[in-house]
Protein backbone atom coordinates (compact mmCIF):
# COMPACT_ATOMS: atom_id res chain seq x y z
CA UNK A 1 0.00 0.00 0.00
CA UNK A 2 1.27 3.43 -0.98
CA UNK A 3 0.27 6.95 0.09
CA UNK A 4 -1.80 9.68 -1.44
CA UNK A 5 -0.24 13.11 -1.04
CA UNK A 6 -2.80 15.87 -1.31
CA UNK A 7 -1.62 19.38 -2.20
CA UNK A 8 -4.30 21.85 -1.08
CA UNK A 9 -4.92 25.58 -0.93
CA UNK A 10 -6.90 28.31 -2.62
CA UNK A 11 -6.64 28.78 -6.34
CA UNK A 12 -3.38 30.33 -7.47
CA UNK A 13 -1.10 28.91 -4.78
CA UNK A 14 0.78 26.65 -7.21
CA UNK A 15 -0.85 23.31 -6.41
CA UNK A 16 -0.53 22.01 -9.96
CA UNK A 17 3.03 23.19 -10.49
CA UNK A 18 4.23 21.79 -7.16
CA UNK A 19 2.15 18.62 -7.51
CA UNK A 20 3.67 17.80 -10.88
CA UNK A 21 7.20 18.37 -9.56
CA UNK A 22 6.54 16.19 -6.51
CA UNK A 23 4.95 13.40 -8.51
CA UNK A 24 7.84 13.42 -10.96
CA UNK A 25 10.39 13.32 -8.13
CA UNK A 26 8.55 10.42 -6.44
CA UNK A 27 7.81 8.63 -9.74
CA UNK A 28 4.10 8.41 -9.00
CA UNK A 29 1.04 9.67 -10.90
CA UNK A 30 -0.14 13.28 -10.66
CA UNK A 31 -3.86 14.03 -10.62
CA UNK A 32 -5.16 17.57 -10.97
CA UNK A 33 -8.62 17.81 -9.41
CA UNK A 34 -9.43 20.73 -11.72
CA UNK A 35 -9.41 18.29 -14.64
CA UNK A 36 -12.32 16.43 -13.04
CA UNK A 37 -14.79 19.31 -12.60
CA UNK A 38 -17.97 19.01 -14.64
CA UNK A 39 -18.45 21.38 -17.55
CA UNK A 40 -21.34 22.93 -15.60
CA UNK A 41 -19.08 23.69 -12.64
CA UNK A 42 -16.38 25.13 -14.88
CA UNK A 43 -18.94 27.37 -16.60
CA UNK A 44 -20.26 28.52 -13.24
CA UNK A 45 -16.77 29.46 -12.04
CA UNK A 46 -15.97 31.23 -15.33
CA UNK A 47 -19.01 33.41 -14.66
CA UNK A 48 -17.60 34.28 -11.23
CA UNK A 49 -20.14 32.15 -9.35
CA UNK A 50 -18.65 30.15 -6.48
CA UNK A 51 -19.41 26.44 -6.29
CA UNK A 52 -21.56 25.28 -3.39
CA UNK A 53 -21.36 22.02 -1.46
CA UNK A 54 -23.94 20.43 -3.76
CA UNK A 55 -21.77 21.26 -6.81
CA UNK A 56 -18.68 19.84 -5.13
CA UNK A 57 -20.08 16.57 -3.75
CA UNK A 58 -19.99 14.43 -6.93
CA UNK A 59 -16.57 15.90 -7.80
CA UNK A 60 -15.14 15.02 -4.38
CA UNK A 61 -16.67 11.53 -4.48
CA UNK A 62 -15.13 10.96 -7.92
CA UNK A 63 -11.72 12.11 -6.68
CA UNK A 64 -12.05 9.80 -3.68
CA UNK A 65 -12.60 6.82 -6.01
CA UNK A 66 -9.44 7.78 -7.87
CA UNK A 67 -7.48 8.11 -4.60
CA UNK A 68 -8.72 4.72 -3.33
CA UNK A 69 -7.59 3.08 -6.58
CA UNK A 70 -4.22 4.86 -6.72
CA UNK A 71 -3.32 4.08 -3.08
CA UNK A 72 -3.51 0.39 -4.04
CA UNK A 73 -1.05 0.94 -6.89
CA UNK A 74 1.86 3.38 -6.70
CA UNK A 75 0.18 6.10 -4.69
CA UNK A 76 -0.35 9.54 -6.22
CA UNK A 77 -0.09 13.26 -5.76
CA UNK A 78 -3.49 14.93 -5.98
CA UNK A 79 -3.76 18.72 -6.31
CA UNK A 80 -7.14 19.79 -4.95
CA UNK A 81 -8.34 22.96 -3.24
CA UNK A 82 -10.09 20.89 -0.49
CA UNK A 83 -10.96 24.10 1.35
CA UNK A 84 -13.28 22.65 4.02
CA UNK A 85 -12.62 19.90 6.52
CA UNK A 86 -15.70 18.03 5.33
CA UNK A 87 -14.30 18.03 1.77
CA UNK A 88 -11.05 16.54 3.04
CA UNK A 89 -13.03 13.91 4.96
CA UNK A 90 -14.70 12.81 1.70
CA UNK A 91 -11.32 12.65 -0.04
CA UNK A 92 -9.77 10.63 2.81
CA UNK A 93 -12.63 8.13 3.16
CA UNK A 94 -11.33 4.60 2.60
CA UNK A 95 -7.82 5.86 1.84
CA UNK A 96 -5.62 4.19 4.42
CA UNK A 97 -2.45 6.22 3.89
CA UNK A 98 -2.41 9.92 3.05
CA UNK A 99 -0.61 13.19 3.79
CA UNK A 100 -1.81 16.77 3.39
CA UNK A 101 0.34 19.66 2.19
CA UNK A 102 -1.19 23.14 2.54
CA UNK A 103 0.19 25.89 0.30
CA UNK A 104 -0.45 29.10 2.17
CA UNK A 105 -0.22 32.67 0.92
CA UNK A 106 -1.60 36.14 1.39
CA UNK A 107 -4.72 37.28 -0.41
CA UNK A 108 -2.89 40.08 -2.24
CA UNK A 109 -0.04 37.87 -3.47
CA UNK A 110 -2.37 35.16 -4.71
CA UNK A 111 -4.70 37.68 -6.33
CA UNK A 112 -1.74 39.06 -8.34
CA UNK A 113 -0.98 35.55 -9.58
CA UNK A 114 -4.59 34.94 -10.60
CA UNK A 115 -4.84 38.24 -12.46
CA UNK A 116 -1.90 37.15 -14.64
CA UNK A 117 -3.07 33.58 -15.20
CA UNK A 118 -4.52 32.80 -18.61
CA UNK A 119 -6.74 30.02 -19.92
CA UNK A 120 -8.15 28.88 -16.59
CA UNK A 121 -11.80 28.73 -15.53
CA UNK A 122 -11.06 29.96 -12.02
CA UNK A 123 -11.17 33.76 -11.98
CA UNK A 124 -9.70 36.18 -9.45
CA UNK A 125 -13.24 37.33 -8.60
CA UNK A 126 -13.75 33.99 -6.80
CA UNK A 127 -10.74 34.41 -4.52
CA UNK A 128 -12.64 36.16 -1.69
CA UNK A 129 -15.12 33.27 -1.52
CA UNK A 130 -12.26 30.78 -1.44
CA UNK A 131 -10.57 32.56 1.47
CA UNK A 132 -13.87 32.81 3.36
CA UNK A 133 -14.50 29.07 2.83
CA UNK A 134 -10.97 28.00 3.76
CA UNK A 135 -10.63 25.95 6.93
CA UNK A 136 -6.90 25.53 7.55
CA UNK A 137 -6.04 22.01 8.71
CA UNK A 138 -3.76 21.82 11.74
CA UNK A 139 -2.48 18.40 10.61
CA UNK A 140 -1.17 19.53 7.23
CA UNK A 141 2.40 20.41 6.40
CA UNK A 142 2.07 24.16 5.79
CA UNK A 143 4.38 25.80 3.27
CA UNK A 144 4.54 29.39 2.01
CA UNK A 145 3.45 29.42 -1.62
CA UNK A 146 5.67 32.48 -2.18
CA UNK A 147 8.73 30.24 -2.22
CA UNK A 148 9.99 29.01 -5.58
CA UNK A 149 8.45 25.70 -6.73
CA UNK A 150 11.84 24.04 -6.23
CA UNK A 151 12.08 25.31 -2.64
CA UNK A 152 8.52 24.19 -1.93
CA UNK A 153 9.46 20.75 -3.28
CA UNK A 154 12.54 20.71 -1.03
CA UNK A 155 10.36 21.60 2.00
CA UNK A 156 7.83 18.88 1.18
CA UNK A 157 10.46 16.20 0.66
CA UNK A 158 12.13 17.16 3.93
CA UNK A 159 8.82 16.75 5.76
CA UNK A 160 7.56 13.51 4.22
CA UNK A 161 10.72 11.43 4.38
Amino acid sequence: MQSIIYIMGVSGTGKTTVGKLLAERLSIPFIDADDHHTEESKAKMQQGIPLNDEDRTPWLEHLNKIARAEVQRLGAVIACSALKEKYRAVLNEGVESYRWIYLQGSFSDIEKRLLHREDHFMTATLLPSQFSTLEIPNYAITIDCGLSPENILFEILGNIK
